[in-house]
């Protein structure tokens, strides 16, 4: 990683942060893509997962207060099955597959509230949401769009719904961690430099988003939301389409 390169870096790390400090994510799709740029499919969702953990942890712990523990612990069981399941058939990515899986994600979001009879304040609800988000977020790198299906029902106010979707990705992104460990080590010691580096950006946007959520009224959050996954999720299904034809 070049000095420029690794100055962009930091400066996106700081942006998505912030992106997803104010809606819960979005950040970490741009983030992804950027790696997916300048790393091989696997290295780069180890590094998504070490800037993604410190981004949702520093939103965790702001937003503490107004976390569901329940459901995060209901949701950590499913995440730790998702994760054995894609151990079991031995999955690895390619950016290819990893843009499709993304590319179709704004689907969830637009689809009407009344299809879904999901809340993730029932228990079964809770796990299967962890299941399905923590491969996602294995697989793919990330899940927002998925996990907000079983919150639409939920009745939790923007602030909890912030805190507790950061919060079990906080596991998802540690299981994911561990999950690529091969390619995260062959990462070189200046690369890993330039990831601890930006940690303290991810900490720093984070914090600024979280201010501006503060301000937004809930219609406002999951109007602005919807478009802005809806943008990166074109792009995303485009690049994914142009990989499988080279």
């Amino acid at each position: 990683m070049t000095l420029w390169v690794g100055s962009l870096f930091v400066g996106v790390v700081f942006f998505t942060s912030l992106l997803s400090g104010v809606f819960g994510m979005a950040g970490g799709l741009v983030l992804l893509w950027f790696l997916l740029v300048i790393f091989p499919a696997g290295t780069a969702m180890a590094v998504h997962g070490v800037i993604q953990l410190t981004a949702n942890a520093s939103r965790a712990w702001l937003s503490r207060h107004f976390i569901v523990w329940r459901i995060v612990a209901l949701m950590t069981l499913g995440v730790t099955s998702a994760a054995g399941l894609l151990l079991l058939f031995n999955y690895a990515p390619n950016a290819a597959t990893v843009s499709l899986l993304i590319g179709l994600m704004p689907l969830l979001v637009w689809m009407p509230k009344h299809w879904f009879q999901l809340d993730a304040k029932r228990p079964s609800h809770a796990v299967c949401c962890g299941l399905a988000s923590g491969g996602l977020t294995i697989a793919a790198g990330v899940s927002g769009p998925l996990i907000d299906i079983f919150f639409v029902r939920s009745h939790m106010d923007r602030r909890q719904v912030v805190a507790t979707k950061a919060m079990i990705q906080v596991v998802a992104h540690s299981i994911k961690i561990i999950f690529y460990l091969g390619a995260a080590l062959a990462l070189s010691a200046g690369e890993w430099a330039m990831v601890l580096l930006a940690a303290p950006f991810a900490m720093l946007g984070t914090q600024t988003g979280t201010r501006i959520l503060h301000r937004l009224t809930d219609a406002n959050f999951r109007t602005w939301t919807r478009w802005i996954v809806t943008g990166i999720g074109v792009f995303y299904f485009l690049q994914g389409g142009y990989l499988l034809t080279r």
